[in-house]
């Protein structure tokens, strides 16, 4: 697990899945009955064929390819997922070499660049055809796509619009959002004025032909329909409000992650103070706005890696790698730097750098500033240079800090994190005003809170929220803190102030994974999946080897119905360490019990490691562990209704005889069960830090969590819980139908 949080509950970017290729041809077989029906649109010749499954290409926001099984493409080579791209916007269109030269390969001598293009096409056509996907049609001129070999969602919209089918049209448009055409692609300025131009075309024309659309559907009194049409458009248009999904990254901006450095000296590699010095140098360099870094979790799971450069920069979806190492005698500090091009894993440049621990802070500054220099000399673009605020005064404390901090990513260590308590409150001792401190104390108090088997979760919160104002109270620009208020006010039953100050958190921090992955999680909670799950993708793009990303994501495919991609998120995040439990509840969904019992069962090899025994209980000889997780397996996963009733009056009984009423080993299989009646008496009573990701389970339109959502008691619990509120401000949940006495 690399040191990092393994927290139960935080998941794939959008894209249009076999399911809706399936769904998109059943629409359009129907297309021509129901245009007759409409008696709009005639005149229009419209006829079907059922054939077999496409390659699909994801254009708008993060560019995907799926092979007709559905199965992603992953393409490494950017300039290659560039090709495809390029003649994916225009299937009917060939595109000249020369262009592609010009545009992916500016500068190179002519020779050079054209063999460069005909080793990526042969590399592009041995991955697709790999994957069944023979697409490519390639000349001695021009390149494009064999004729009806792909299927894109522009396509679809096109076409929906062409033929007159509003509620597909009203469909795509719902999913592409305020999604950009071909997002995060940066090549070369040229490429970029491509992909703009590429952009305001395809907006121009998407725009003529709804305003078409919506005058036919006028001429046939179909007001209404036209309405819904145009108002589908115009949230791609005018995106409003809090609530509204998060504005597009900056198109130009570089994508690179700051690996690990080797601690030289300390004889595990893990040196603190090598880790602090990357830690910073990850939030100096986001403050360039050409810039974008992976997140500190992703870039810290290849600590120690073996595998190549290209390897690593494909997984983090970077161009651009950053690697170094530290090495810190008494006082002096000296630093080496390697920018490393993350296509061909060769070194750009490398530098050393030299300081003490009196001027680490301007030593900081001027790593991170010699770093973008690098990297605009590099891409032949002028970068803004960062600055470095010195985070203390004093020395030691900053030495606390770090040693803090390091604990606290390996917080499943035996009191890992009551020991970066201590050193925090010495830490603020010696300095009073050290806001990035008192932050950090209050996301310890919360891991304590969540993942540790404490007695008192409300004083842990408490004191979380203390130390976070007292860091606001220093510095109110950290977005970070706020989203952590956020999640004091909902564990207090406000969830209406913890999503202000979710939003508000995103607003000062909109690059900070964490902060995005919490405001989504949020919104989820109160089962307002669509929006949140805005959120978490653009966390996980940014933060793309994270589990409890994962986690999250595959949490709101669930809610979605989108079993498959559910699946496929929840099994990464169990590779990457966290609890099978929900991959388990999704496989029994999926009708697969015997499988979801066997991995619901793993989960208990977790127990005293990532998770604790309830508060307040003794612990359990392991036969009476393996009796015990067998009967809560086939409880929730069997399918067998003897066997959900047997674990029902367990939990009666472990309800009974616990500290925690609430506890989360109580809260969460009540969901899971669809045991409303259990639901009640934990988060119905209280909410606390751990129970409170049981919500964000309850939007499952299956049997039984459904029986929730669909109970006649279940308006009344939301609203004693304080759920209901946020409804009012930020929108009603996307499975309830809205109340006419609302």
């Amino acid at each position: 697990m690399n040191g990092q949080p393994n927290r139960m509950l935080d998941t794939q970017p959008p894209c249009f899945s076999r399911k809706f290729a399936e769904l998109l041809i059943i629409a359009c077989t129907g297309m021509k009955r129901r245009m007759a029906e409409d008696g709009a649109f005639k005149g229009t010749d419209v006829g079907f064929a059922v054939g077999p499954a496409l390659t699909r290409i994801t254009l708008f926001g993060d560019f995907e390819v799926h092979a007709p099984d559905g199965s992603p493409i992953p393409i490494a080579n950017r300039r290659a997922r560039a090709i495809l791209a390029m003649i994916s916007v225009d299937p009917e269109r060939l595109i000249a070499r020369e262009t592609l030269i010009k545009l992916l390969w500016p500068g190179r001598f002519e020779a050079q660049a054209r063999a460069s293009l005909r080793q990526c096409l042969l590399e592009l056509s041995k991955l697709l055809e790999a994957s069944g996907c023979a697409i490519l049609s390639v000349s001695r001129d021009r390149v494009g796509l064999i004729a009806d070999s792909v299927q894109t969602d522009l396509g679809d919209l096109d076409h929906a619009l062409t033929v007159g089918d509003v509620e597909l049209a009203k469909s795509v448009l719902h999913a592409i959002g305020v999604k950009p055409l071909l997002d995060q692609m940066h090549i070369s300025d040229g490429f970029d004025a491509w992909v703009k131009s590429a952009r305001e075309e395809c907006d121009g024309r998407i725009s003529a032909k709804i305003a078409d659309a919506a005058a036919v559907l006028q001429r046939a009194g179909k007001k209404a329909t036209a309405a819904k049409l145009d108002e589908a458009w115009s949230i791609r248009e005018k995106p409003k409000g809090l609530a509204a999904p998060p504005a597009p990254l900056v198109q130009e901006r570089t994508r690179i992650a700051v690996l690990p450095f080797h601690a030289i000296g300390a004889g595990d590699g893990s040196d603190y103070f090598a880790d602090g010095i990357v830690d910073e140098l990850i939030s100096t360099l986001g403050q360039v706005p050409q810039l974008l870094i992976a997140g500190r979790t992703s870039s810290f799971h290849f600590r120690d890696s073996k595998l190549p450069p290209p390897e690593i920069a494909s997984a983090l979806g970077v161009s651009h790698l950053i690697e170094g190492s530290v090495q810190r005698q008494g006082e002096r500090v000296r630093i080496h730097i390697r920018l490393i091009d993350g296509e061909n894993g060769f070194e750009l440049s490398g530098q050393r750098f030299d300081g003490t621990l009196d001027d680490v802070f301007a030593l900081q500054e001027t790593v991170a500033q010699a770093v973008t220099a690098a990297i605009g000399t590099a891409l032949g673009v002028a970068m803004q240079p960062p600055l470095v605020h010195g985070l203390t005064h004093s020395h030691e404390a900053y030495d606390l800090y770090l040693q803090s901090r390091a604990l606290s990513y390996n917080m499943f260590g035996n009191g890992a994190l009551d020991s970066a308590v201590k050193l925090l409150d010495m830490a603020v001792a010696l300095d009073p005003d050290f806001a990035e401190a008192w932050l950090l104390k209050g996301e310890v108090h919360q891991l304590i809170a969540i993942y540790t088997a404490c007695l008192d979760r409300p004083a842990q919160s408490a004191q979380m929220a203390e130390s976070v104002e007292r860091a606001l109270a220093i510095n109110p620009n950290l977005g970070q803190a706020y989203s952590l208020l956020g999640f004091h006010q909902m564990v207090n039953n406000d969830f209406v102030g913890g999503l202000d100050l979710a939003f508000k958190g995103y607003q000062l921090e909109p690059n900070n994974p964490q902060v995005a992955m919490r405001l989504g999680s949020y919104l989820i909670f109160c089962g307002l999946t669509e929006n949140g799950m805005r959120y978490v993708e653009e966390a996980l793009a940014q933060d793309p080897v994270d589990g409890r990303k994962y986690l999250l994501r595959g949490c709101g495919h669930f809610n979605r119905g989108n079993i498959d991609a559910a699946v496929t998120d929840l099994q990464r995040s169990v590779d990457l360490g966290f609890p099978s439990i929900p991959l388990a509840v999704v496989t029994a969904a999926k009708g697969q019990h015997a499988l979801a019992v066997e991995l619901y069962m793993q989960t208990r090899l977790l127990m005293n490691k990532s998770i604790f025994p309830p508060a307040g209980t003794t612990p359990m000889t392991p036969e009476v562990m393996d009796a015990y997780w067998l009967v809560a397996a086939k409880g929730v996963c069997s399918g067998v209704s003897e066997d959900r009733e047997t674990y029902c009056r367990t939990l009666d009984f472990v309800h009974m005889t616990m500290y925690d009423k609430g506890d989360m080993s109580i809260a969460a299989p009540a969901v899971f069960m669809g045991y409303i009646d259990m639901l009640f008496k934990t988060l119905g009573e209280k909410i606390s830090p751990p129970n409170i990701t049981a919500l964000m389970y309850i939007w499952a339109d299956v049997d039984p969590i459904r029986q929730i959502w669909q109970h006649e008691e279940f308006i009344p619990f939301a609203q004693r819980i304080g759920m209901a509120a946020a409804w009012d401000k930020y929108g009603w949940p996307d499975l309830l139908p809205v109340p006419s006495n609302r």
